[in-house]
């Protein structure tokens, strides 16, 4: 199964019965602080509903929904199951309600908020996520041109570089299948 992630913020509104959602789709890394932003910018909202994937080193997927204010799952969990069904990890989405006086009842609630999830998304420039690992290996001077070669080619990131009497010690990091090709 692929999986995907943005790499910058995206930005969709959605209108139902006169209540206006403007939802955020933002990578983790920025999501608590695009919160406390949002909260702040607009005070007047009645709702900041949060829904978040986030992919732990060994491989657990971390989720979390919250209906601030809500009724009980009408608003976080259909935006969570919206990241789900797009198969998005490492981002969250924030959706600001502005509450425009006709109530929408739970049903409602819940196509509004997985609408306005669905519009930010359809909106967004998703990157395929991948699994990053760092690699260490140790070459004599003699090979060593021919690995930075090999690691300039795979387009990798050297993380260290250590030069010994017997030669080099380098460490790189980026996707696990990109440095699994490296066969030193």
């Amino acid at each position: 199964m692929s999986l995907y992630t943005v790499s910058e913020e995206f930005y969709a509104e959605t209108e139902e019965k006169k209540s206006r959602f403007m939802a955020f789709l933002v990578p983790y890394s920025r999501f608590e602080e695009r919160l406390e932003a949002l909260r702040a910018e607009h005070r007047k909202a009645n709702h900041h509903v949060t829904a978040f994937r986030y992919i732990l080193p060994d491989g657990r997927i971390i989720e979390s929904a919250k209906d601030d204010g809500e009724p009980a799952g009408t608003s976080g969990m259909p935006m969570l199951k919206t990241l789900i069904g797009h198969q998005l990890v490492n981002c969250g989405v924030i959706v600001t309600r502005y509450f425009g006086g006709i109530k929408l009842g739970t049903g409602g609630l819940a196509r509004a908020y997985s609408g306005a999830a669905n519009a930010v998304i359809s909106e967004a420039k998703l990157q395929p996520w991948f699994k990053i690992v760092s690699k260490k290996m140790a070459v004599g001077f003699a090979k060593s041109a021919e690995l930075e070669r090999e690691i300039m080619l795979l387009k990798l990131d050297v993380v260290e570089r250590n030069f010994t009497e017997d030669g080099v010690q380098i460490t790189v990091s980026g996707p696990e299948s990109v440095v699994a090709q490296l066969n030193w």
